[in-house]
């Protein structure tokens, strides 16, 4: 009997050993936490999926915080968390660069790597990731928003807010492209910070096409902005007479681009985006050092400028009828 009760312990503390191993690998996973713009969209919660699968591969313990509107103090407030937990890494989509600079610089004072996505010459980061270059992205749209209006007409410019350089950038591109190249189009008033909400959008959109009886198109940089835009013109019955373009989520547009409410436009993969926010946090983890020349999963080859910290690649791709299906079966 004594030997049973001495296996028996001899059992338990062995159980004990195991389970205390697992929580101690557990704890020792490197940490990350995304912040993005805002949550409960479409476009970030693809992101999401991004993020877990490739935390899961790498074995990081890797999470994303969307915050309940897009304000720029409501990303302080969660980086500071997420600073007072000492993570290894975090990951943010600026609303405001500028806002943003001083609990950047807390964070990597404290030793966390800092990544950015949508936010060129980012202060206060290791780096900052593009999967599509501002210029590229901007003409791109400015081309197929030409060709939808024949060329000449009024048209107007939606950004997610005034203050991510991002979209700003993107607009910057898109209206230079449009003057030097269709002189017979011509731009509404000033760029319209409305874009990462579809309500908002939607509110623009109905005043724009009140007050502006030959407007053709319209530009919207913002995952909301084409969906507000889309269901004015339909709420307004204006379908093929006002074109939408911009970057939206195929799943939430499906249906307007189907009718034509939405005309068309380029996007990249936010899931994609979610995976290489591990990949290269993983990277910085580990003290490796992000060099020309260097294979990236999701990135492909990178060749950042000396002296920046952009790392910016082109990998659009093309929103229409032919492609949304695929592209929302795959949860975009």
């Amino acid at each position: 009997m004594f030997a049973r009760v001495l296996q028996a312990a001899a059992v338990a503390f062995a159980m004990a050993g195991m389970a205390a191993a697992g929580s101690v690998a557990a704890a020792d996973k490197p940490k990350m936490g995304v912040v993005v713009k805002i949550g409960g969209i479409p476009w970030f919660n693809a992101m999401e999926v991004g993020i877990k699968q490739r935390a899961e591969e790498l074995g990081m313990d890797a999470f994303m915080i969307g915050p309940t509107s897009a304000d720029p103090a409501l990303q302080v407030r969660a980086i500071e968390d997420l600073i007072a937990q000492g993570v290894d890494a975090i990951g943010v989509v600026p609303n405001d660069a500028e806002v943003l600079e001083p609990v950047l610089a807390k964070a990597r004072a404290q030793g966390i790597k800092v990544i950015t996505h949508e936010s060129p010459d980012q202060q206060n980061v290791d780096w900052n990731f593009e999967l599509a270059s501002a210029n590229g992205f901007g003409e791109a749209h400015a081309d197929l928003l030409a060709e939808k209006m024949g060329g000449a007409g009024d048209y107007a410019v939606f950004v997610g807010s005034l203050t991510v350089p991002l979209h700003n950038a993107w607009a910057d591109a898109a209206i230079a492209h449009i003057k030097a190249n269709y002189p017979d189009m011509n731009l509404i008033g000033e760029r319209h910070g409305v874009a990462e909400s579809a309500d908002d959008s939607r509110k623009t959109a109905l005043d724009l096409i009140s007050a502006n009886p030959d407007l053709k198109g319209f530009l919207a940089f913002g995952s909301q902005g084409p969906i507000g835009a889309g269901r004015a013109i339909e709420e307004r019955r204006k379908v093929g007479d006002i074109h939408v373009l911009g970057p939206f989520s195929p799943g939430q547009g499906q249906k307007l681009i189907k009718s034509d409410a939405i005309s068309g436009g380029f996007m990249w993969n936010p899931m994609e985006a979610g995976r290489v926010f591990v990949t290269m946090a993983d990277l910085l983890v580990k003290g490796e050092e992000i060099t020309a020349g260097m294979e990236i999963e999701g990135l492909g080859t990178v060749n950042p400028e000396p002296g920046s910290t952009n790392i910016i690649v082109d990998q659009l791709v093309t929103i229409n009828k032919d492609t949304v299906d695929e592209l929302a079966a795959m949860g975009l």
